[in-house]
């Protein structure tokens, strides 16, 4: 045998994942709460998501709504600073908690908090799309 097993190409196997019933709920609620589009959100979790975490992709959203950045911080719970890095790891944990520190301080700012919110979730999709 001169090749290994998992040199295939796993793609099309990773988008029958995510459009499978229950998963494709997620992926529309999550493409919802970032407000990007599903087929964008979709290209990413196949490019970045090995087929074990795909496979738990639903249930691991049900439990970071449930218990993900459930302390007091507006900012984290609006922006998901814990619910996008740990529970569904689309972005960085570093890059996360600088988009939140300075979303924080934006609000500490002359900027409306809605504003800062705003600003914020945008510099997520764009370090979700990078």
């Amino acid at each position: 045998m001169t090749g290994y097993l998992y040199e295939k190409d796993l793609r099309q196997m990773k988008y029958n994942i995510l459009t499978s019933t229950k998963h494709d709920e997620a992926v529309r609620a999550i493409a919802r709460r970032l407000g990007m589009s599903n087929a964008k959100l979709r290209m990413v979790m196949i490019r970045r998501f090995d087929m074990s975490l795909l496979e738990n992709l639903e249930s691991r959203w049900q439990m970071g709504q449930q218990h993900a950045d459930n302390d007091s911080d507006l900012v984290a719970k609006d922006l998901g600073c814990e619910l996008f890095t740990r529970f569904v790891p689309l972005v960085d944990p570093r890059v996360m908690q600088t988009i939140c520190n300075e979303t924080r301080a934006m609000t500490g700012n002359e900027s409306s908090l809605d504003e800062a919110i705003a600003r914020g979730k945008a510099r997520v999709r764009e370090a979700i799309l990078s």
